[in-house]
């Protein structure tokens, strides 16, 4: 299991219509994220910058060049378009972080 951490941003505005989308999560998407080996996901937000910091945990076997092939993934990417920074393909835009400090 290893730990994907990344930021993505927020149109202004949004911040509560992005929580209530999520706090809605459609039941086959959160279905298709734990199939394919994420769990421990949580998304948090900062206000001011209105950048989302995400962490999920991935399975050994996880594939991350299924998903966003999956129709079901694109179906949520073109919903969450209108409230996100996103590429060309509705994907959100995403920076990767590496961990420099961790402590259990």
């Amino acid at each position: 299991m290893t730990t994907n951490a990344f930021t993505m941003k927020l149109k202004p505005g949004f911040e509560e219509e992005y929580k209530k989308r999520h706090d809605e999560i459609w039941p086959e998407l959160k279905a298709l994220l734990s199939h394919q080996g994420i769990s421990d996901y949580a998304i948090y937000l900062d206000k001011t910058t209105l950048t989302l910091f995400a962490v999920q945990q991935l399975a050994d076997d996880f594939n991350p060049e299924a998903l966003p092939k999956h129709p079901l993934v694109q179906k949520w990417w073109a919903y969450m378009a209108d409230i996100m920074e996103t590429h060309p393909d509705n994907s959100p835009i995403e920076t990767p972080l590496s961990r420099v400090f961790y402590m259990r």
